[in-house]
């Protein structure tokens, strides 16, 4: 018995449904993993070590790295020791893995507006950029981030200690995650599921319309560049940044703004990989190592070692 639950452990069904590709995918998400870690990790080490990425842009690259690292690290340890060995995860295990996921999904999403702003003034507003993302703007943009994001999830993951969970106890899902672990329940769920919606509206929808909104004045002031080149540099970076973002976002908006009811694996697994797995991988190759300064701040600091 736990929180009034009969529910001591659940069982992540995950892949099981396709067995023959079991090596394939396993080899898959621990490529995925590793690249994630040590991706991130690398930019977390060149960033710091590298006194001219000291800017507010590389200050916010290094939180979005931290939550990268936080991300997959609750994710996909536990996914690959579900494919090799037992798929069983405790209550208490299951509870904090979802507070820490949607933690970092929260802060991904406050952290992307974040840097489009930070974008928006050093392109739009040069000459006020020194004032307007200060030293004290910054960490206080930092810490409404975090804040924010811990306060979201600690609302999601109290709603879901009070439900009871006395049917079945598989997850049709390869993590613990709000969806599939509402449709277990065997109380209404109403509550919880207005405020996921509520939560994906301001931190998805709402955050998204700030990052197109800001990348809109960014492109406008892009095309008063006069130079064919700068014009295509700035392009090429502010494309880049936008397919991920995009990507992000919508596959986020897709998962959160249903009903529990309508949860599928076999049409939402798909999903979670590219927000759990692959954009904290690319997310250092999109905004950090395609960058001109980090490359050479990346060449000292290995010359160096």
């Amino acid at each position: 018995m736990m929180n009034g639950t009969l529910v001591t452990e659940f069982f992540i069904l995950g892949f099981s449904e396709m067995p023959h590709l079991r090596v394939p995918l396993l080899l898959s998400f621990f490529c995925l993993y590793m690249a994630a870690i040590s991706g991130n990790l690398l930019i977390m080490v060149t960033i710091s070590a590298s006194p001219a990425l000291h800017t507010p842009m590389y200050f916010f690259l290094v939180n979005l790295a931290m939550v990268d690292i936080l991300c997959t690290s609750t994710i996909l340890p536990k996914l690959l020791d579900s494919m090799m060995a037992g798929r069983s995860i405790s209550y208490g295990g299951c509870m904090a893995q979802l507070f820490f996921f949607t933690w970092s999904l929260g802060a991904e999403l406050l952290l992307f507006s974040a840097m489009a702003y930070d974008r928006f003034v050093a392109i739009c507003c040069p000459l006020h950029y020194s004032a307007w993302m200060g030293p004290r703007v910054c960490a206080f943009l930092a810490g409404l981030v975090w804040s924010i994001s811990i306060t979201n999830t600690s609302v999601h993951t109290g709603l879901m200690l009070r439900l009871p969970f006395c049917g079945s106890n598989e997850i049709e899902h390869f993590f613990c995650e709000i969806p599939p672990l509402l449709k277990l329940s065997c109380a209404p769920t109403q509550l919880n599921e207005a405020m996921a919606f509520a939560a994906d509206v301001f931190l998805a929808v709402g955050n998204f319309s700030v990052t197109i909104l800001s990348y809109g004045f960014i492109v406008v002031s892009i095309l008063r560049i006069r130079s064919a080149e700068g014009k295509r540099r700035a392009f090429s970076t502010c494309s880049a940044h936008l397919i991920v973002v995009t990507m992000y976002y919508s596959t986020v908006i897709y998962t959160y703004i249903r009903p529990a009811s309508s949860y599928s694996l076999n049409k939402d697994k798909v999903v979670s990989i590219i927000y759990t797995s692959v954009a904290p991988t690319l997310n250092p190759l999109i905004y950090t190592l395609r960058n001109k300064d980090v490359k050479v701040a990346l060449r000292r600091l290995l010359s160096c070692s």
